[in-house]
């Protein structure tokens, strides 16, 4: 057993490849073209640059899946790197 893994923040390549699956299932499932994803950030960028300065070269939405009681569901997660805020409230 590596000691340095245990101590280590950094997920086995196994993880990453299985996240990757499930993405990419889930996906698949939801049936949703590569175009819908791209017009679903352009959207997203377009409304919160009003409130906030973004680093859209670091944007990253993507879809996973969620489970609640009626069954498992799509998710659209987005993380969006903000440089700073335009104004107060």
């Amino acid at each position: 057993m590596d000691l340095l893994k245990i101590f280590s923040n950094k997920p086995s390549s196994k993880q990453v490849a299985k996240e990757r699956l499930k993405l990419i299932l889930v996906h698949d499932r939801t049936d949703f073209s590569k175009d819908f994803l791209e017009d679903i950030k352009e959207a997203l960028l377009k409304v919160i640059s009003n409130y906030a300065e973004i680093d859209s070269e670091g944007l990253d939405v993507k879809f996973a899946k969620t489970e609640d009681a009626s069954g498992p569901k799509p998710a659209l997660i987005a993380s969006i790197p903000i440089k700073k805020m335009r104004r107060k409230y």
